[in-house]
């Protein structure tokens, strides 16, 4: 079964690739406060169009390079 995640598009600086940020809620260690925590994911676009800002989902493939192993599977809002 692959990951599905959801994030935000952060930059489209390079090409056919997306930096997506997946954020989730994490409880301290100690004091349980929430906190939020972020990952960044390089993602293939894979000829959909996004912009910075967008709410997109994105799903694991086998690698298409060496840091790139997600591929955008649908756009959510449009910014």
């Amino acid at each position: 079964m692959a990951k599905v995640l959801t994030g935000k598009v952060v930059s489209l600086k390079m090409q056919n690739t997306a930096v997506v940020e997946v954020s989730r809620r994490v409880p301290h260690p100690l004091y349980k406060k929430l906190l939020k925590v972020g990952k960044h994911f390089n993602v293939d676009t894979a000829g959909k169009t996004v912009e910075v800002g967008n709410e997109v989902r994105i799903v694991e493939t086998k690698p298409i390079s060496k840091t790139k192993y997600f591929a955008i599977k649908e756009v959510l809002t449009k910014k």
